[in-house]
């Protein structure tokens, strides 16, 4: 068994979440209340409001804090990945799964994010929109044509048949008709607060890069297979280049996905609240075992069906 840790984006919180670790087990404790930040984490993890947790700013620090309490009891139970990912915000949990950086730096990390990619959204009318049962090449078509319009590019690639568009309102809308007429199954618009993974979030690019100036990252333990590119680090790039570039450029999860299938990993857990990634992975190999750790219940049936495999 060769096991890839995946970890749930943004879009994925709910009210709740984190706590049944907090009450069962004393490492889930120890972790959250160690966590120093500027509002009360625990809190809005455990009870909400839906509508603060919901703003970017708050979003991020609270999933990766909920990320990191699942991967330390994993890891406490001997459950240790070959490799790990993350889709979008979640690719930060997979560099703190592979020992890039330490609970501390990582909250901070995506706390800052998440302002600068408020602060880059202001201003811009902007839409995402998830485009279902359309190829990659006909979307891109429809998209360029669409640019016209203003900027709209394709933000996500998360499995076949569900691809997410982003940018401008006027292209997005655009774009959405023209994919629709090239006989897509639908087009959904998306619940969020900016036009993320586009090059319209190039301030927060700005913002990132010069923030990672200040920090040390460690050398990885595991391979971290990145949004941009789908693939492990490169050697003439850098952790924080390519945290730079994410924020603004398309998330390739299918093929980042594909990636770990190549590289023999066979069985992944997904970390976060819900199935959304799990969904994904079983549109892109209906053969692979997923299993998914978001509360005590979870994590105690992935132990056990894990342990009784092995």
């Amino acid at each position: 068994m060769k096991i890839g840790f995946i970890y749930a984006g943004q879009g994925s919180q709910v009210v709740g979440m984190g706590k049944s670790f907090y009450d069962h087990y004393e490492t889930a404790r120890n972790i959250m209340d160690a966590i120093q930040i500027d509002f009360d984490l625990k809190d809005l993890c455990f009870n909400g409001p839906i509508d603060v947790l919901s703003q970017t700013q708050y979003t991020q620090p609270c999933m990766v804090a909920c990320a990191i309490m699942a991967t330390e009891l994993l890891k406490e139970n001997g459950i240790e990945p070959a490799m790990s990912a993350g889709l979008s915000l979640g690719e930060y949990s997979a560099l703190y799964s592979a020992g890039v950086m330490d609970a501390k730096t990582a909250i901070d990390l995506v706390r800052f994010r998440g302002q600068a990619m408020e602060e880059a959204a202001k201003g811009i009318e902007s839409k995402m929109v998830a485009v279902l049962g359309l190829d990659r090449d006909t979307l891109q078509k429809c998209v360029e044509e669409a640019s016209a319009y203003g900027v709209v590019q394709i933000a996500n690639y998360n499995c076949p048949g569900q691809l997410v568009i982003g940018g401008e309102a006027k292209a997005v809308d655009k774009a959405s008709e023209l994919a629709l007429e090239n006989k897509a199954r639908r087009a959904l618009p998306l619940n969020t607060s900016g036009p993320f993974h586009t090059s319209l979030l190039e301030k927060a690019s700005v913002a990132l890069a010069n923030k990672f100036k200040e920090v040390t990252f460690q050398e990885m333990c595991l391979p971290v297979i990145f949004n941009s590119t789908a693939r492990p680090l490169e050697e003439n790039s850098t952790i924080a280049q390519m945290l730079t570039k994410q924020v603004k450029s398309s998330v390739y999860f299918e093929d980042s996905i594909r990636y770990m299938l190549s590289q023999g990993v066979d069985t992944f857990i997904e970390i976060g609240p819900g199935k959304v990634l799990s969904g994904f992975i079983r549109k892109i190999d209906k053969t692979i075992k997923c299993y998914q750790v978001e509360d005590h219940e979870s994590l105690e049936k992935t132990l056990k069906e894990l342990k009784g495999e092995e």
